[in-house]
């Protein structure tokens, strides 16, 4: 293999974390070749309308993907939808989008520009507005734009084709959102334009117009939604699930440490740049406090992280735990089953073990109405195994006021 195409593996591999989908790999590898021989940087574009002053930990999964592609050598352009926030994207919607007013817009596009720089290198980021160029546009080159697409591709669309089968209002400004957006590609001739997987028909336009203008087509990547705290439903304000990035660093801290454990993987792999598998080997309540820390030092600096985590230790965890627990638990190798050089044991046994649980019946009962959890996870399976690491010391809640410190010397 030549030292170029080795190069190229390594982009196409931190290209594809967490990313949903690629339209086409086999394209984005000629650009990045070309890139290469021509020692010339891809322009990757990713759009953002300012229809709301404050971004939140779902808009940064576009924004981590960005930093990715600027680690690699390539320019961003962070476009700021200044002219299409005043129709409103229908991505998703049932109903007509209510236009925003141009004081609006440009109220939120200057809170955006502060807070991306908190993820984004300035030095390395090309900020547009497409104002730029569409507020030039004549009413003939918007009559032409539509020209360039047909109304049954429009209806293609999920949200277009409910509203138009369910006899509700569609308007034509609605049909020329995804047009105007595949319009910036052209504008900007972007080589690769990055969005959630709602935007995915928007983006995929983006290509039909660069095609009918005469243009290489541009790559599409998708990033899934990210979920919320609730770890159900996406990350949205209006759900009071999100965690901003310019709340408190107490507040980020906290609302990380709220996150369910299962979803922890999927907000590394989406959120930060660290070695999964290394993740995967950390004890749930270790791998959240690191990305609380590693949050709010990103948008407030280190030492607003590590404040924010010894206020959560003094709020949590030492006035939960006492300094002297109603039981320390020392396990044998006898005690627990071992694996792969992993030790495991049975979360009922190991509450028997206390001593502080008349019966297994009764550690059963505690474990369903949801009274253990250990290092702050809630556990409610009894047929849980809890491992542990050799030498590691772990904190066991048992209902309200019976607390244990259990460990495993191996």
């Amino acid at each position: 293999m030549s030292q170029i195409e080795a190069r190229i593996d390594r982009e196409i591999e931190l290209i594809k974390r967490g990313a949903t989908e690629i339209i086409h790999v086999s394209e984005l590898r000629e650009k990045i070749k070309r890139s290469i021989e021509t020692n010339s940087s891809l322009k990757i574009k990713a759009g953002f309308d300012p229809t709301a002053p404050d971004l939140h930990l779902g808009h940064t999964v576009l924004l981590q993907k960005l930093k990715h592609f600027q680690d690699l050598g390539h320019q961003v352009i962070f476009l700021i939808g200044d002219y299409t926030a005043m129709i409103g994207d229908p991505s998703g919607q049932s109903e007509t989008r209510k236009m925003l007013t141009r004081d609006e817009v440009e109220k939120n596009a200057e809170t955006y520009k502060r807070q991306v720089f908190k993820i984004l290198d300035p030095e390395k980021t090309v900020v547009r507005f497409n104002s730029e160029w569409l507020s030039r546009l004549s009413g003939l080159d918007i009559l032409e734009l539509g020209s360039r697409q047909t109304v049954a591709r429009m209806l293609e669309r999920d949200d277009f084709s409910k509203r138009f089968k369910e006899n509700r209002e569609i308007t034509i400004l609605e049909f020329y959102y995804p047009l105007i957006q595949g319009y910036d590609s052209v504008a900007i001739k972007a080589d690769v334009e990055i969005g959630g997987t709602d935007q995915r028909f928007n983006l995929l336009m983006g290509r039909t117009i660069q095609k009918r203008y005469g243009l290489e087509e541009q790559i599409v990547i998708t990033l899934p939604l990210l979920e919320g705290t609730d770890g159900i439903k996406k990350m949205s304000k209006s759900l009071g699930n999100y965690i901003g990035i310019e709340e408190l660093p107490h507040d980020i801290f906290g609302k990380a440490m709220s996150i369910p454990d299962q979803l922890m993987l999927r907000y590394y792999e989406l959120l930060t740049s660290r070695n999964l598998e290394e993740i995967k080997e950390m004890h749930p309540m270790e791998a959240k406090k690191m990305l609380a820390f590693e949050l709010v030092e990103r948008f407030h600096g280190r030492q607003a992280a590590q404040e924010a985590l010894e206020d959560f230790k003094k709020k949590f965890t030492k006035r939960e735990f006492p300094e002297e627990p109603d039981a320390v638990v020392s396990l044998s190798p006898e005690d627990v089953d071992v694996k792969d050089g992993k030790a495991s044991i049975g979360i009922v046994r190991l509450i028997s073990k206390t001593g502080l649980v008349k019966s297994n019946g009764e550690a059963r009962r505690l474990i369903t109405a949801g009274a253990i959890d250990i290092e702050g996870k809630k556990i409610e399976d009894p047929d849980e195994m809890v491992r542990f690491e050799p030498g590691k010391s772990y904190r066991l809640k048992i209902g309200k006021r019976r607390f244990a410190l259990v460990s495993y010397e191996g």
